[in-house]
């Protein structure tokens, strides 16, 4: 066998245990096998690094706030220094373009992530500090005092890696410590940037097992891991299927499990918007959502809805067909990434939608999908709506085509959860009569409801809510962006009934350091009790 990569497990890069395999990454624009071979990891590993993580809790939970941003800035500052080597790695194993996607988009806001998250900590913002002096209670987010596992997806090498995107950060945040696992398709990336991490914890005086990574694990390892009750909570990004069977063992265990699954992410196209805008401007608009990154975003606009009655419907209908049909076909990230979307496409042939472009690989090297464009009827959709909801996780698109507002209505009611939903709408108020009557259906189903703009970007803000009904995520109430309401999900509620102060945590003491924000008796308040 070829020598295998080393895994990171308590605190060093050492030699897999018992290896059940090994795999290596590919070239996505010429289908070709790049890069050492990994080991695939089997229960050995994975139990030496829980039981190295379940050690390091009460340590990482009782560590100051300070050492843990300082962890997060420096881990930052390294990633930022590093863009270098990390973008090349990326770009070789996603064929991501190095500009602007990686180097001026993704990287960036990586970085900007873990100094969110840093100052999220420093601050103890996502502590939501609580104090009743009558009652003599003080609640406050804690700590889980269990390690966190998260699953990183295919698509975002950087912002969402298991080892350096948002849910590890938002983990580390609150003190948890990571058990990384890292995505197949992309190992060489994620083991840099776990080399970085590694040497930011041993820098801060972290516990050694704050960070640990294993690169892959088979599904039987890993449903067994899910429902390991020494975990605190599971942050997960991926495909529906998959997350849903990890999600059925950590709840038959109890472990909390906050999962991006899918999401389809409806467009709704208002007359007005299209009398005012033009068919041919929003079909150009709709084009570049759908294909950017090659359709590969969980924010890809999946199904739109346009009123085939409104006079710049059917224009709009034409020029979207002629912007797909004419489109080069688009790299995907793997075989099995080309061949998922072959069968979401037939599945929704099968449920009666009709190919309007597109619809096959088309020619070229690597993997690749063309754009595709598929029609149906809004009442074809609403006879089945569960399977035109299907996924294609590429450059696919539906298009609805409604007779009028209360079909638009009826389509907006049948939608599952979402994480988001978008209206196109008049500037001169015409629109807003119809908005309302589609958003009283729409607005429950979706976690962000957009206005006049395709829903491809996310910004890292702490307004942002990156989540949504299921089964866009297995929970309503959370994000996945944005500090520092993510890192909620990664603690636990802590009342503490009649302490004295000494014993309290810092930000639910009298003396208040740092002019903690904390609700005080009802009021907003960072001034020291008396």
């Amino acid at each position: 066998m070829d020598k295998l990569e080393s895994v990171l497990i308590a605190g060093a890069w050492q030699p897999s245990i018992a290896p059940q395999g090994s795999f290596h990454a590919s070239d996505p624009a010429r289908a070709a096998a790049i890069g050492p071979h990994f080991p695939v990891s089997g229960p050995a590993d994975v139990e030496a690094a829980v039981q190295a993580a379940a050690r390091a809790a009460a340590e990482l939970a009782a560590t100051p706030a300070e050492r843990i941003a300082g962890f997060l800035d420096a881990y930052a500052d390294a990633i930022a220094a590093d863009g270098d080597a990390l973008v090349a790695l990326a770009h070789a194993e996603t064929a991501l373009p190095m500009e602007p996607r990686l180097r001026s988009g993704e990287l960036p806001r990586t970085v900007d992530q873990l100094r969110q998250a840093a100052r999220a900590a420093r601050r103890y913002t996502w502590t939501d500090p609580v104090i009743d002096t009558r009652a003599g209670l003080r609640t406050h987010r804690a700590p889980l005092g269990k390690p966190v596992l998260v699953f990183g997806p295919n698509n975002f090498p950087f912002a969402f890696n298991a080892v350096a995107g948002s849910d590890f950060a938002s983990a580390l945040a609150a003190r948890n410590p990571v058990i990384a696992k890292a995505h197949p398709l992309h190992p060489a990336t994620s083991q840099r940037l776990a080399m970085l991490a590694h040497q930011a914890v041993l820098s801060a005086n972290l516990p050694a097992a704050s960070v640990q990574m294993l690169y892959h694990f088979d599904s039987a390892t890993g449903l067994a891991l899910a429902g390991d009750t020494r975990l605190g909570a599971i942050g997960f990004t991926g495909s529906r299927h998959g997350g849903l069977a990890l999600k059925a063992a950590a709840d038959q265990s109890g472990v909390p499990f906050y999962a991006e699954l899918s999401s389809v992410n409806p467009v709704f196209l208002l007359p007005g918007a299209l009398a005012q805008r033009g068919g041919e401007a929003l079909a150009q608009e709709f084009f570049a959502s759908c294909t950017m990154g090659s359709g590969q975003f969980c924010t890809n606009p999946g199904v739109l809805v346009v009123p085939v009655d409104a006079g710049a419907g059917q224009a709009f209908l034409d020029a979207a067909t002629a912007l797909f049909e004419t489109s080069a076909p688009k790299l995907l990230f793997s075989r099995d990434g080309q061949r998922g979307v072959e069968r979401a496409v037939a599945s929704l042939r099968e449920a009666g939608a009709g190919v309007l472009a597109g619809g096959d690989p088309g020619a070229g090297e690597g993997f690749r999908y063309r754009p595709t464009l598929l029609g149906v009827d809004a009442a074809a959709f609403l006879r089945n709506a569960e399977a035109l909801q299907t996924e294609a996780f590429g450059p696919v698109s539906l298009v609805v085509r409604a007779s009028g507002l209360a079909e638009m209505v009826a389509v907006a009611a049948a939608f599952e959860g979402n994480l988001t939903g978008t209206m196109y709408r008049a500037d001169d108020g015409g629109d807003d009569a119809a908005w309302q009557a589609i958003a009283a259906e729409l607005r429950p189903r979706v976690g962000r409801l957009i206005a006049d703009k395709m829903p491809t970007g996310v910004a890292v803000s702490s307004a942002m809510n990156h989540g949504g009904p299921f089964p866009a995520t297995g929970h309503p109430g959370f994000t996945a962006v944005g500090m520092p309401a993510a890192i909620h999900r990664f603690t636990a509620l802590h009342c503490h009934d009649g302490v004295p102060d000494a014993l309290l945590p810092v930000e639910l003491r009298n003396r208040n350091p740092g002019g903690v924000q904390r609700l005080v008796d009802g009021q907003w308040s960072t001034a020291d009790i008396d």
